[in-house]
């Protein structure tokens, strides 16, 4: 994968297209770079989270308008080191550092694989545990399923990362991690802290319906995961993690 450009808002990263035929084909896509941010404000530090780099000035002042300063004040913005964040609608909320969150993971070290079917199955049974969405059209989704593809665990809410914490405190809950032998099933896009999430349960997989960012792949790519978006009429593409798809080589 190439490195992001702090400069801009996409990445380019080689995946393998799996059709719903099985076809399997190579090929160089374009992603959304997620990258950390820090807002400065008279030297003090009001905020540090994940944004698409570009207008940076437009975000922070934007900030700082809802947070009840004047947007034209005194303000400065500045790129985080690679590998800093702190946001409060993610896993790491209250982290400074992404290095010291995953110092503390280590990779998913079982040799669970995954047939295409089952993959695609998962995705094509997730709107039916989806009835809130169903009614109102405005809830994420996340579910747990087996290696052979059964939904035993979803969860619906307005935020990605709560449906996605609320499958996993389930597990959790039941006494369940390592979640070794399952994956996680996603109706929206894959951020970092998604990806973190997964780790930090032991699942061995994620399938999204939408893309993942830069940094979700990297991490994803580090800690042994196979990550898939686009997962759609059978389809997906794959990000990271090949080798736990079957058939893939």
């Amino acid at each position: 994968m190439s490195e992001p450009n702090e400069r801009g808002p996409i990445c380019s990263v080689t995946t393998l297209q799996v059709s719903a035929d099985g076809a399997m084909r190579e090929r160089r896509e374009e992603v959304a770079v997620e990258a950390p941010f820090a807002i400065v404000l008279e030297g003090e530090t009001l905020a540090i989270t994940m944004r698409t780099p570009g207008h940076d000035d437009e975000l922070c002042a934007g900030f700082l308008l809802a947070e009840g300063h004047d947007p034209r004040g005194i303000a400065r913005a500045r790129v985080v080191k690679r590998g800093t964040l702190s946001s409060a609608s993610c896993g790491v909320c209250g982290r400074d550092d992404i290095d010291e969150l995953v110092a503390r993971l280590g990779p998913v070290e079982a040799p669970t694989c995954f047939e295409r079917s089952v993959l695609s199955k998962v995705m094509a049974h997730l709107p039916e545990h989806q009835p809130s969405f169903a009614r109102t059209g405005g809830l994420h989704a996340a579910a747990l399923a087996t290696q052979t593809g059964e939904i035993w665990c979803a969860r619906e809410d307005v935020g990605r990362h709560n449906a996605v914490d609320k499958v996993l405190g389930r597990a959790a809950l039941d006494g369940l991690l390592p979640l070794s032998t399952q994956l996680l099933a996603v109706s929206g896009r894959t951020s970092f802290e998604i990806v973190q999430k997964a780790v930090t349960a032991g699942l061995p997989a994620i399938v999204a319906i939408s893309a993942p960012s830069s940094l979700a792949i990297e991490l994803a790519e580090r800690f042994r995961v196979l990550l898939l978006g686009f997962a759609r009429g059978g389809g997906f593409t794959v990000y990271a993690g090949r080798f736990r798809l079957l058939g893939a080589g």
